[in-house]
């Protein structure tokens, strides 16, 4: 393991994640001891039905690192990556799905990494997900390829790393649905950002339902991917 960072935040969107969130904060409480001298942790709540959010204020009254933000109705997993993003304080910031489908504890590929880069982004290795989201996830790569000029090996993996003075140098994100990775990596290309990958292990989801292949969030993915190249190609950063 290198050696320690000075600051971190780590966060995790969450929707619907009784079963999963206190295993998964419980577990970057321990890694974040070992990679950071400072750290905070924040949960995002996106208008959860279930006892998400009521977890996540019990943890957090248990420990001051750990912070809930939340906002309700649901908006969608882009409207909580900026949540994130905007309430993270520290000069490097992480994040994972908050449905245990990563180990936080591969950020030890990512801070190597980000010390010669502005964004470290993680791709699965092996894609633990049924056949249609292998299928959307291509899909998504000739589409961003066409509209955006960049290829990389898996767009949309939830596992990624930043400098925050990278990410306001992209700033503000308009994405509040599954696009908004796409505008992170087309804004950074287009700031000339250096972007590394990285490798990481991708596990079953054992509780909970995922979403990202439901219909309303693909047409949702469409409309958002083509307001962001048009305001992209009108200047419109």
């Amino acid at each position: 393991m290198s050696k320690k960072l000075p600051e971190l935040s780590i966060f995790f969107p969450f929707w619907n994640e009784e079963a999963n969130i206190e295993e998964v904060v419980n577990k970057a409480i321990k890694v974040a001891d070992k990679v950071a001298i400072k750290w905070e942790i924040l949960m995002v709540d996106d208008g959860s039905m279930d006892k998400t959010l009521d977890i996540a204020k019990r943890l957090s009254a248990q420990d001051n690192r750990l912070k809930v933000v939340s906002h309700h109705p649901n908006r969608g997993y882009g409207a909580s990556l900026k949540e994130g993003f905007i309430n993270s304080k520290y000069t490097f910031i992480v994040f994972t799905d908050g449905d245990g489908q990563f180990d936080i504890s591969e950020i030890d590929k990512f801070i190597p990494a980000i010390q010669n880069s502005d964004v470290v982004i993680g791709y699965r290795k092996h894609r633990n997900d049924p056949l249609v989201r292998h299928l959307l996830m291509n899909l998504l790569k000739i589409w961003d390829f066409a509209l955006f000029h960049f290829h990389f090996k898996d767009i949309d993996c939830g596992f990624k790393m930043f400098r925050k003075s990278a990410l306001e140098s992209i700033m503000p994100l308009r994405s509040e649905g599954a696009m908004i990775t796409t505008e992170i990596l087309a804004k950074a290309t287009i700031k000339k950002l250096k972007i590394t990958q990285v490798g990481v292990e991708h596990y079953p989801r054992l509780h909970g339902k995922p979403t990202g292949a439901n219909i309303p969030v693909v047409v949702r993915a469409v409309l958002e991917s083509l307001i962001l190249w048009w305001d992209l190609k009108n200047g419109r950063f």
